[in-house]
């Protein structure tokens, strides 16, 4: 995820205390980075790609003059990672610069109109549109301060941003705004700042504003003011004193880098929902051509690929044929060809395993999409269309927000492929859409109600040497993810399988206090999958259900239970199903003293065989 900073100091340069604030923003990833300051009325700018210190090296990025400045850092979104693409972006005059953090939704319908109006764009990005609305609306109305150009900008802005404004016009003010991505303001007696995250300023000051959505803050010599971008009303609002360590300020609180990315999920999932459509209808429109279709993916990235063929074949009657990567070369190498269509799915796009099959496939003239998160890695290169999942930086090695941001987006060209193909009624369409755009909201209230459950049941079982994950139809993915999670980092040997298995041997473990999490989502495996308990319980086991809100059969059932809420339709289920396992495996590490961001003999991306 982007990091933004800005600053007005009463007295010296602004550039070395961005460029250091930009230092601080680091561990939030990028893959570019840029400054732009004001003095005497000029905008002066050096960004490009790379990291911090191989720009600076270059460029020099104290030697910026002035004593007011913006930087940022980018994760690319839109446009590769290359320095047209590296923020800060100006307008056609270069009076106006602004860097942002957010994904505009709107930017293609607004960008052509502008371009009517004759402005010129240089990069691929969606933020560029925002200097030249500013410029616009500024040529428009000459008399308006920088401040109201901002407000009536911002205001036809559709999607995220925390945005920092800086004009020629207006030479001795920074203007933000915030809508769904973070902003903080910094303050003591000689600057005030702001910032994506407390980091940034936080050896600075330990004074602290935290902006809320739809508010703007203007930063000047005087100190800040912060107004309603609804109706410019003034909102009055004190600092409050930060006491957290620097470690913990990285984390924005949280003990560890998981435990955050876990609580991003709602921001990420309402991320994932402000894709351009044309790229999930191209998408749809490959896999419809499709005679064959593989998903091919490693560890997390395979269990989204697991329920995504469920929700393929359940939506789209689409056959396809979920691979782990490193047995893709060996099982279908020699029967790909120019008829099948291969979707490779790659939080880091990366992945050796990965782009070895798509190697493969490339060369027996397979089409190859790709699903990632990281724009401008080799598998947004070798795709013929590739989406970014939009999931932002994760740091923690477990994978948590790539698993539901990946099956969003998979959903979603689901649901395209559905509509193409005359699968599913409209009104089926218009209630799944529905329910995939509340998906954040859900998640939400999955971790504010059941974080304690799973931090309990975590405590129960502790000591326990073995557990088994089960569940039903797409469920089964499901299960397959919560094992992964609680087996890499509480190093607890775990077992996952379709319910329907367990008879077929594994159900001769099972001895008294034996723990077997059961995902029971009130779908038609239900009946089914009760069975299964039953026949668990009959052996002694313990049984933890994650189940819908209301469930009282399975409650009864179960020996501790975690919540879910009502009308989660089937093929979405994992998203929310899989958020109480998470947390379960979190807590499950932290009782038994490790330390879950870096668990022993696992790497964030694996680019070895």
């Amino acid at each position: 995820m982007c990091g933004i900073f800005g600053c007005v100091l009463n007295d010296g340069n602004a550039a070395p205390i961005i460029h250091a604030a930009l230092k601080k923003l680091e561990y939030r990833g990028y893959d570019s980075v840029g400054e732009a300051t004001l003095h005497n009325g000029e905008l002066c700018i050096k960004k490009d790609q790379g990291k911090i210190d191989e720009v600076h090296k270059i460029h020099n990025l104290d030697d910026l003059p002035g004593n007011l400045g913006v930087g940022h850092t980018r994760w690319a979104t839109h446009g590769a990672p290359l320095e047209v693409n590296a923020h800060p972006h100006v307008d056609c005059s270069g009076g106006i610069a602004v860097v942002h953090n957010g994904i505009i939704e709107n930017f293609v319908e607004l960008k052509l109109e502008l371009e009517n109006h004759g402005h010129v764009f240089k990069s691929k990005t969606d933020t560029e549109v925002i200097p030249h609305l500013i410029e616009e609306t500024l040529k428009a109305n000459p008399s308006l301060s920088l401040t109201d150009a901002v407000l009536e900008t911002v205001r036809k802005l559709d999607g995220s941003y925390a945005i920092a404004v800086i004009s020629t016009k207006e030479p001795d003010k920074i203007v933000c705004a915030r809508y769904e991505s973070p902003l903080v303001i910094g303050v003591n007696e000689n600057a005030v700042y702001c910032a994506s995250d407390i980091p940034a300023f936080l050896p600075l000051t330990n004074r602290a504003v935290i902006i809320e959505d739809g508010e703007l803050v203007v930063l000047s010599p005087e100190g800040f003011e912060i107004r309603k971008i609804a109706d410019s009303s003034v909102v009055v609002r004190e600092p409050k004193l930060i006491d957290w360590t620097p470690q913990m300020a990285v984390k924005q609180g949280y003990p560890h880098f998981m435990l955050k990315e876990i609580h991003e999920q709602p921001a990420c999932l309402r991320n994932t929902l402000r894709l351009q459509e044309h790229y999930l209808d191209l998408m749809a429109t490959f896999l419809d051509r499709a005679r064959e279709v593989f998903l091919v993916a490693c560890g997390t990235s395979y269990h989204a690929c697991l329920a995504a063929s469920y929700m393929f074949s359940k939506l789209a009657f689409l056959a396809t044929y979920p691979v782990i990567a490193s047995e893709f070369v060996e099982q279908h190498g020699k029967s790909v060809n120019i008829d099948s269509t291969i979707l490779t799915v790659s939080q880091s796009g990366e992945t050796a395993d990965t782009l070895a099959s798509v190697n493969c496939a490339r060369e027996r003239a397979a089409t190859v999409l790709g699903l990632t998160n990281a724009i401008g890695s080799t598998l947004t290169r070798v795709s013929r269309v590739y989406i970014g999942q939009q999931s932002g930086p994760e740091i923690g090695v477990a994978a948590t927000k790539t698993f539901t941001s990946q099956l969003s987006v998979m959903a979603q060209v689901a649901l395209r492929l559905a509509k193409k193909r005359g699968k599913v009624s409209q009104d089926e369409m218009d209630f799944l859409a529905e329910k995939l755009d509340k998906l954040p909201d859900t998640v939400e209230a999955i971790i504010q109600t059941q974080e304690e459950k799973a931090k309990q049941i975590a405590k129960k079982y502790k000591d326990a040497k073995t557990f088994f994950f089960l569940g039903r139809g797409i469920s089964s993915a499901t299960a397959y993810e919560g094992r992964l999670k609680l087996m890499e980092i509480a190093y607890v040997p775990s077992i996952a399988f379709p319910a329907g298995e367990s008879k077929h041997g594994p159900i001769s473990l099972v001895e008294q206090g034996f723990p077997v999490v059961f995902i029971c989502p009130k779908d038609g495996t239900r009946r089914t999958l009760i069975g299964n308990i039953m026949e668990m319980k009959a052996r002694g086991a313990s049984i933890i259900a994650v189940v819908e809100e209301g469930d009282e059969e399975i409650k009864k059932l179960a020996d501790e239970y975690m919540e879910v809420p009502k009308g989660i339709p089937e093929v979405l289920s994992p998203i929310p199903y899989v958020v109480p396992l998470q947390l379960l495996a979190y807590y499950m590490a932290i009782e038994k003293g490790h330390n879950p961001d870096t668990p022993r003999n696992l790497a964030k991306s694996v680019t070895v065989k």
